[in-house]
């Protein structure tokens, strides 16, 4: 029971804003302390476990580079490129992106998006300057909204298109736990059965952006409104 110490610790130190790095760390020496192991072998198990998932920090090379390609002009002509495009809108964009991304997770090619080497650097800027050639500049409450969207869109997209991909962890760690309880069934049909979750998820999120272009529309229509309110 001692060993449960650990979660209290967690939840205390998220609850008060500490850092969550520090925090987890923390919780983890308490706990493999509490369990009867030596302060050397928990150490040992950070280290085990740290060169046992190194593949992982690999994805923080990629933030330097998205940060040359942005000082380089890489939100500006994001933006030049919708600005050219008279039928693109913010739904519209996003809703291309959500396919495109489902598609790719659904191929196993989950790496092609994400937030820091996508959303944040293209996916983001062009949504917004899709909106701004129809309604002109955006508040801050809008633009934050856009971004909200195109973050869900990427991870809606991901999270409904992986489980496609016979081979990805998450299907094969369903097929481990029906295993466990007694069910047989095969990595092929959990991917299968997926597909109607992920076409349900473009039908539902699809109905979302398209109401988000209409919602944007309204916006201008009233912020106009209440200038020429204003003025009189």
């Amino acid at each position: 029971m001692l060993t449960l110490f650990g979660v209290a610790i967690v939840v205390a130190g998220f609850l008060a804003r500490f850092n969550p790095l520090l925090v987890v760390t923390v919780a983890a020496i308490v706990t493999g302390l509490l369990g009867g192991l030596s302060l050397a072998h928990v150490i040992a198990a950070f280290g085990k476990a740290f060169n046992d998932n190194r593949f992982v920090s690999l994805a923080f090379l990629v933030l330097p580079v998205i940060g040359l390609l942005e000082r380089g002009g890489l939100l500006e002509r994001g933006r030049m490129l919708i600005a050219g495009i008279r039928a693109a809108t913010t739904g519209r964009l996003l809703l291309l992106y959500f396919m495109l991304r489902q598609l790719s997770a659904a191929l196993g090619l989950t790496s092609l998006g994400g937030q820091a080497q996508m959303v944040r650097p293209l996916i983001a800027p062009m949504a917004e300057a899709a909106a701004e050639v129809r309604v002109g500049a955006l508040p801050d409450r809008l633009r934050f909204l856009i971004r909200a969207h195109a973050a869900g869109a990427d991870n809606i997209g991901a999270f409904f298109g992986e489980d496609i991909f016979i081979a990805f962890g998450s299907v094969l760690l369903i097929k481990g736990f029906l295993q466990q309880s007694g069910i047989e069934v095969q990595p092929l049909q959990l991917s299968l059965w997926a597909i109607p979750t992920a076409l349900a998820a473009l039908a539902i999120h699809g109905t979302r952006l398209f109401l988000l272009d209409r919602w944007i529309l309204r916006e201008a229509v009233s912020r106009e409104a209440a200038m020429l309110e204003g003025g009189q």
